[in-house]
């Protein structure tokens, strides 16, 4: 039965000329939202021995870079062994100044390329993906039209995931009432995305042709990866008809390196079956 706004608003609400923050907020992330940004605890961060030091979490966007790492590692890049040291953004760790010094958006994937001299920061997911594809030559086509549509699926994903994530993901899921009209905006926009990867990849193989490439990687953990299972929607969306998703979904589940990278940093699922923190590949040894 379809809900009226009355049923999902306030009454008499309508918005003030100018915006002032509330006094409390309900939902999952309600306590730790703040309309300034900066540090608002001294903590510093863990230094473990590899160059290559990742402060994240096992979100779509943490799965990302730990399941490049992997791939780059699988590939025979040793040089991309890592720490990965878990940032839990439920507690709010994102907001310590070590953290905030790497990612003044304090939002995690960050790493620390500490091969460079001085050390490079590199943050924001999308960005973390090429500079890793470029500084081991992998995972990223050196021809110019396969580079192009590369860069065109990745940015495709980084300007797709707020409605995703920040969008249905939150009004479905974290917001602290159900509203119709929010969740069907974005449950529309997201079922497009959908459509869109689908008819591509009815004709593709990977997302840039046939090669797996850091789009693939990007977009994987969005569509319809763990993220879906996150916020509790294959069935109010409907996968199943996605044929050509799945299909290409399955594929890159299967691959190795895939199932090691979006166990690490994770929070959350049974006793050994995930890592906090990834320091060593005999780590995923004593998983079960």
């Amino acid at each position: 039965m379809s809900q009226t706004p009355r049923k999902n608003q306030p009454e008499s609400y309508v918005p003030p000329k100018v915006w002032t923050p509330g006094t409390e907020y309900g939902g999952t992330f309600g306590s730790i939202n703040r309309p300034v940004s900066g540090a608002r605890f001294d903590k510093e961060l863990p230094v473990g021995l590899h160059p290559l030091q990742l402060y994240s979490q096992g979100t779509p966007n943490g799965q990302k870079v730990t399941i490049l790492l992997e791939e780059l590692l699988q590939a025979g890049h040793s040089g991309a062994e890592y720490d990965a040291w878990l940032i839990d953004i439920f507690k709010g760790d994102q907001f310590g100044s070590g953290f905030v010094g790497i990612n003044p958006n304090s939002k995690i994937p960050a790493l620390v390329d500490r091969s460079a001299a001085p050390a490079m920061r590199v943050f924001e997911s999308g960005s973390i993906l090429v500079y890793l594809a470029e500084k081991f030559g992998a995972f990223l086509p050196a021809e110019r039209r396969a580079r192009t549509e590369t860069f065109n699926w990745l940015m495709w994903q980084m300007g797709t995931a707020p409605f995703v994530g920040g969008g249905l993901g939150h009004f479905y899921a974290y917001a602290p009432i159900k509203i119709e009209y929010a969740i069907d905006r974005y449950a529309m926009e997201v079922k497009r995305q959908l459509h869109v990867l689908d008819t591509h990849l009815a004709s593709h193989e990977f997302l840039a042709g046939g090669e797996y490439t850091i789009a693939d990687i990007a977009v994987w953990p969005w569509h319809p990866g763990s993220l879906y299972g996150v916020y509790n929607t294959h069935e109010f969306l409907n996968v199943r008809e996605y044929e050509n998703v799945l299909r290409w979904y399955h594929a890159i589940a299967a691959r190795p390196a895939v199932k090691r990278g979006r166990l690490v940093n994770r929070v959350s699922g049974d006793p050994g079956t995930f890592l906090r923190e990834r320091h060593d590949a005999r780590d995923f040894d004593a998983l079960t």
